[in-house]
């Protein structure tokens, strides 16, 4: 038994260091991504504190069809997904383009420049990035506002109008990610093979050619790989973006399915309701990915399996 073992376990022995450093991140994963599945379970119980998780009474899928004849919850999916559309569509493409001016700059102190200051919002935590907006767009003292009244036109409640509330949340985010997110687009463009752009040069190609026949057919796989992940995020929205954004003028736009397992489940105490929405909503995550990874490819070869 030990002589078949042995040379299994032979390569983790030779490459012992590097098993350690995979260690921290092993332990993070089954601690506090695989352990809490155990708790699922409630999604299925009429769970009470003082029972525990194995004392209360099992009730099937009772949860389930109460959060599918809510009005309400139909509601905070439906604004879920319509807020989470709009990041994908304008925010998607926003550090592919950003990466790509990037890689076009010759200057390179002028590159690190807008590298830095791009970066640097990302490292905010959005208590922060919230405070700033709420000052920054405020109808009263704000500048933005002040340039609106400057041009004549009426003062905007940003925050509180939900016409724009969406809009705010699409452009803070975008704000806050676009430069830590093209960190992995521009290491994508570190390894397409310089002797491509020498013979474009050499074949009459303009900076428009090469990025549309080099630079953007290089980066595909990892542009695919991460539009598959960003499919799955669709229904997976920042519950630190809106919780400290929202309020309950704007709650018919602005509230979505991770604040509303929050009241259901912390403030109103409806663990076992909440669980159920969480299970619902990871559920339609996971097949969101599993299609699109089918979808794409089909279409470029490209895919996470």
């Amino acid at each position: 038994m030990n002589k078949l073992k042995l040379p299994a376990l032979r390569p983790y022995v030779r490459h012992k260091y590097l098993v350690l450093l995979f260690l921290p991140a092993f332990l993070y994963y089954v601690m506090f991504h695989y352990v809490p599945i155990y708790g699922l379970q409630i999604a299925f119980k009429d769970y009470v504190f003082s029972k525990g998780i194995w004392g209360s009474e099992w009730v099937g899928l009772e949860h389930f069809r109460d959060i599918f004849g809510m009005e309400s919850f139909w509601q905070v999916f439906r604004n879920t997904l319509i807020i989470s559309a709009y990041k994908l569509l304008f925010g998607f493409p926003a550090p592919i383009i950003l990466a790509i001016l990037l890689n076009e700059i010759r200057l390179v102190f002028f590159k690190r420049i807008v590298q830095t200051v791009s970066y640097m919002p990302h490292f905010l935590s959005w208590v922060v990035i919230a405070s700033l907006f709420i000052q920054f767009l405020s109808p009263s003292i704000g500048p933005l506002n002040a340039v609106i009244k400057w041009l004549g036109f009426d003062p905007i409640y940003f925050m509180a109008d939900p016409k724009w509330f969406r809009t705010v949340l699409v452009v803070t985010d975008m704000w806050k990610e676009i430069g830590w997110s093209s960190i992995i687009y521009l290491a994508a463009l570190t390894g397409i093979n310089p002797e491509l752009y020498e013979a474009s040069k050499v074949d009459g190609a303009n900076r428009y050619h090469n990025i549309r026949f080099i630079t953007l057919p290089s980066m595909m796989p990892v542009i695919t790989i991460m539009f598959i992940f960003a499919i799955g995020k669709l229904v997976n929205d920042d519950f630190d973006q809106v919780f400290n954004m929202y309020n309950s003028a704007v709650y018919e736009v602005g509230d979505v399915l991770s604040t509303y397992t929050y009241r259901r489940g912390l403030v109103d105490m409806e663990y076992s309701f909440a669980t159920a929405v969480g299970l619902f909503k990871n559920v339609v995550a996971f097949t969101l990915i599993v299609i699109t990874n089918a979808i794409v490819k089909r279409v470029n070869d490209y895919g996470l399996w």
